[in-house]
């Protein structure tokens, strides 16, 4: 999966400015909606594949703490490009710091970290109107690279989570849906999230083909079950086929695919069939990718703090 947008080892480890040369939400968007258009999903990765690593959210290997967002995604793609055994990143610098250095010739992998700041003349403004000054959004750019490229590191950093075994019954998981209190009934055929009512329903996991599939499609409406006016308050007024639906559906599909990750279980598509409705959001705002993952990972979060699992954010 090419979507790393690497460069080459060096001592800088940031780019910052809010006139970047390229418009990071255009470049980001583009590599996200020419995924799409492969037919490859940037949150569901070939997880069994011999070189890649197991699930897990990326995190920084020196803090332990996860990366979130978009950049779960372009890490994720990063990581399947380069072949590497490891969810692990770290800075130039921070290789460093852990004892060692990236490998000479290493190519780094960008990250983002939004931001903002009052242009002068806009907090002048706003003193002599005596209205609040407007901040203005900007990106900043990070380049990492993964503890595979490195060498010389010390023991002790973080490291990934050990696989789970294939198709058991996950206490962890059946403890976290439990821990929500969400109205979560099991029974039927059809898996859906009703706002009105406020409840979720999910097939038994007998009826599963694959019952791992019971936990990610569980994950997946409870991260619509986030969304309700009491909790995060997302837009899910959106009838089937509409914008604001296939924007909810969006956040639903990558909210699930970060707690699935998190408790080790592959992740995979629940609706590969909104596609063309994604696509149809994502070309015309460049700015709703970035927007879908940070809701997501702030959904991921909600459900994640029920047993207490740390949810740190990380841009670099």
């Amino acid at each position: 999966m090419g979507f790393s947008g690497r460069r080459r080892a060096r001592g800088e480890v940031r780019e910052e400015g809010a006139q970047p040369r390229v418009n990071l939400y255009d470049e980001v968007t583009a590599k996200i909606i020419a995924e799409l258009e492969a037919g490859r999903f940037p949150w569901v990765q070939p997880w069994d594949s011999h070189v890649a690593s197991g699930p897990g959210l990326p995190m920084n290997a020196l803090t332990a703490r996860r990366y979130s967002g978009v950049n779960v995604l372009l890490l994720w793609g990063a990581a399947i490009a380069g072949e590497y055994p490891s969810q692990c990143w770290l800075t130039f610098r921070q290789a460093l710091e852990a004892g060692g250095n990236v490998r000479k010739g290493e190519k780094g992998t960008t990250v983002v970290y939004a931001d903002r700041f009052i242009p002068e003349a806009e907090k002048a403004r706003a003193v002599e109107s005596g209205e609040d000054a407007k901040a203005v959004p900007f990106l900043k750019r990070f380049t990492v690279f993964n503890v595979a490229q490195c060498e010389g590191l010390r023991g002790g950093l973080a490291s990934d989570p050990a696989p789970l075994p294939e198709r058991e019954i996950l206490p962890h998981a059946e403890a976290l849906i439990q821990a929500t209190a969400a109205d979560f009934r099991i029974g039927g055929a059809k898996a859906y999230y009703a706002p009105g009512a406020d409840f979720v329903v999910v097939p038994p996991q007998p009826a599963f083909r694959d019952q791992v599939n019971y936990y990610r499609t569980a994950f997946h409406e409870l991260s619509h079950w986030t969304g309700h006016r009491t909790r995060l308050d997302r837009d899910q007024s959106g009838a089937f086929g509409s914008k604001p639906y296939a924007r909810e559906e969006l956040c639903a599909e990558i909210s699930a695919a970060f707690l699935c990750a998190t408790l080790g279980i592959a992740p995979t598509v629940r609706h590969a069939d909104y596609v063309g409705s994604w696509l149809e959001v994502l070309r015309e705002d460049n700015r709703a990718i970035f927007r879908a993952a940070g809701q997501a990972s702030k959904a991921a979060d909600f459900i994640l703090a029920f047993d207490g699992a740390e949810t740190g954010r990380i841009a670099a």
